[in-house]
């Protein structure tokens, strides 16, 4: 399979000249600050389809001759790849259909809708990116149309390693390190490919979600490996299995790859729109939230990132806010036991809550035949230090039943 190069990618550059936005790499302070060095982020979040995917879609797609463009096109995508090829279906009036997964989030599907207009027509296909590629191969072989893969194809890489000459181009000192997500690993095998023929001594680290680790798993085998499963939260890097081509060009040239906690991800996406008032979807969170666990090699450096989707739906966000207590140590979940008698809840409130304590989620079910009734109670803490007294208090007055955050058979029915 032939590689992609930087002549590739700069042919790319004047076809994609008219159709993307040069987006800014952005000085973000309160990173700087925290590696006590500079932290710049490329903000492909301002892209008109919110993502960089627009780059490797339009790439591909405009190099097509004109029977195949005639027998139409069909991709399979988590979002932001179907995005991308729904803006170049309709900009170069081509007929696309696009498989997505079922879970993807609402907002995604009405913006590919938006982009592709009359040209374009929606498939939703299994729970993952990967049974949705499965679906749309399987239309591509039934109608013979051309599928545009969303990582694993040269001109897809070539057209994001775009990034990668842009940010050489305004940034007027070289990076030490530069830290990009990684899903399928096309992304990352464009930055590679630029990177390392032009600025060698930059440290490429990829960065995945810690619930679809794929990267790191296959070069940890030093095969490309699928993943029996992956936590789909992250839904703009949760892939099982990376592409063939970008697999072996990330062997051959990655620095590093690393993973990130979902809880930590939806952290990040509260302070980025709390501090910096950037709107960012969980994969676009990733390499910023990478920093902390990597600060100690950061140290006076200068560090890229990469915010690479800021399709955020509006309607997670109570799961991130609730991903983001349980990853800090901030809300636990128990069963209860009360005792069948009077004041049982207020004796709970007063004596066993601490005076920062708060009952986020309470669930009671009163049997007649037993001296105490189970309830599922959730307490949000302000500091993690407030939670060993509480479970002393608790097992001190009887009320301790059991601790559900360390049960996930029983705790995936709460979150």
């Amino acid at each position: 399979m032939e590689r992609p190069s930087v002549d590739g990618a700069v042919v790319a550059q004047s076809r994609l000249k008219e159709v993307v936005l040069v987006t800014p790499m952005q000085h973000l302070a309160r990173f700087s600050s925290l590696i006590e060095g500079e932290v710049f982020a490329k903000r492909e979040d301002l892209q008109q389809v919110r993502s960089f995917k627009i780059r490797g879609a339009f790439n591909k797609i405009v190099t097509l001759d004109e029977a195949e463009r005639k027998k139409g096109i069909v991709c399979a995508s988590a979002g932001n790849h179907a995005q991308g090829f729904a803006f170049s279906c309709n900009a170069l009036k081509i007929k696309g259909t696009v498989f997505m997964p079922v879970p993807t989030p609402q907002q995604k599907i009405d913006q590919v809708r938006m982009f592709g207009g009359d040209h374009i027509e929606i498939c939703l296909a299994g729970d993952t990116y990967d049974d949705a590629y499965k679906a749309a191969l399987h239309f591509q072989q039934e109608f013979q149309s051309v599928f545009i893969h969303p990582f694993d194809d040269k001109d897809v890489i070539e057209g994001q390693a775009t990034i990668a000459l842009e940010i050489l181009a305004q940034i007027d000192k070289p990076l030490d390190y530069l830290f990009v997500p990684v899903g399928g690993g096309g992304l990352i095998s464009g930055i590679l490919t630029v990177f390392k023929a032009k600025s060698p001594q930059t440290k490429i680290i990829g960065v995945e979600p810690a619930g679809a680790p794929s990267l790191a798993t296959s070069l940890k085998y030093k095969v490309n490996t699928r993943l029996k499963q992956i936590d789909k939260f992250v839904d703009g890097a949760a892939v099982q299995r990376v592409g063939d081509l970008c697999f072996s060009i990330c062997k051959d040239l990655i620095d590093d790859c690393i993973s990130v906690a979902e809880g930590r991800i939806c952290q990040e996406i509260l302070d980025l729109y709390n501090k910096e008032g950037i709107v960012v979807e969980p994969a676009g969170a990733i390499s910023l939230a990478a920093l902390a666990q990597y600060k100690d090699q950061l140290k006076g450096k200068r560090v890229g990132t990469l915010i690479c989707g800021g399709n955020n739906d509006i309607t997670r966000t109570p799961e991130i806010k609730e991903r983001a207590l349980l990853h800090a140590k901030l809300k636990h979940y128990f069963i209860v036991r009360f005792p069948q008698r009077a004041g049982a809840l207020k004796e709970f409130v007063n004596e066993i809550l601490g005076p920062n304590d708060d009952i986020s989620f309470f669930e009671y079910s009163k049997k007649n035949s037993r001296v105490n009734a189970p309830a599922v109670v959730g307490i949000e803490l302000k500091s993690e230090a407030d939670f060993s007294p509480l479970i002393e208090r608790m097992k001190a007055k009887g009320f301790y039943g059991d601790y559900l955050n360390e049960k996930p058979d029983l705790f995936q029915y709460l979150v």
